[in-house]
């Protein structure tokens, strides 16, 4: 028979406990917090993982086993994290009222914002800058562009759903560049930035449906748009922290 657990004075019971101490979520929260420290030193590297485990007491082992692939997980769970803070303002605020463009834009604001140390992004820029590492940084972009796209209520499942994220993706990645020299007052000259790659992007979109409302020119394009209707976007659940109030909502221009 298993042995029965020792009690303590108060009655509590000895044995595996539970909490933000054996949390793994926990656990890596304090160790990026504890890398952050690091990360304008040794950016997001092996060293960096091996001194925020020492700071924070955790095991090397674990710290490891949390982050694999050490400086860039940390980096992945950064930017992650950076999307949280997005969703969470994007929950709390009633953005309905405003135009699509003025919508996004403000989404790419508030994520821009979210950012709580910016030589933490310049040695991310410079990671996943290296070939290796690239692929991670185009995944962690077009993250940021889905979550924003489904905070609009972005009902689309063909083609435009790679298309708008694609876009949004290289608007919202331009812009991070562009703030990570800008010492204007407010940033301001980051904003006006967005607002002119935004409106790049709608001058694009409104060139395709001229295109297809042509006489002359939407015979060319019945083989590409038949070919486009073919594409499916992922079939995928929403994350549960962006906002639903948008949902449904005519996508103004």
């Amino acid at each position: 028979m298993p042995e029965p657990k020792s009690q303590t004075p108060d009655g509590a019971q000895n044995g595996p406990q539970s909490g933000p101490e054996s949390d793994p979520n926990a656990i890596k929260d304090r160790l990026l917090d504890a890398a952050l420290v690091h990360v304008p030193f040794d950016g997001w590297s092996e060293a960096t993982l091996r001194a925020a485990a020492t700071d924070t007491g955790v095991d090397q082992a674990l710290a490891r086993a949390l982050f694999p692939r050490a400086g860039v997980d940390l980096a992945m769970a950064y930017h992650r994290r950076g999307d949280a803070i997005l969703a969470a303002r994007l929950a709390a605020e009633e953005l309905g009222h405003l135009r699509i463009r003025d919508r996004i834009a403000t989404a790419i604001r508030y994520r821009i914002e979210a950012i709580e140390d910016r030589e933490a992004v310049r040695r991310g820029a410079t990671l996943f800058a290296l070939p290796q590492h690239a692929a991670d940084g185009a995944r962690a972009v077009w993250g940021t562009a889905d979550r924003i796209w489904t905070a609009m209520g972005d009902t689309s499942n063909d083609l435009n759903w790679y298309t708008k994220r694609t876009l949004l993706a290289g608007v919202y990645g331009s812009s991070v560049l562009f703030w990570l020299g800008d010492d204007s007052a407010g940033h301001q000259a980051t904003w006006n930035f967005v607002d002119r790659r935004i409106e790049d992007v709608m001058r694009f979109e409104k060139l395709k449906a001229s295109v297809n409302r042509s006489p002359l020119l939407r015979p060319l394009m019945i083989g590409p748009n038949w070919l486009a209707r073919q594409v499916r976007a992922p079939k995928r659940t929403p994350p549960a922290d962006l906002p639903g109030v948008w949902n449904g909502q005519p996508q103004e221009q």
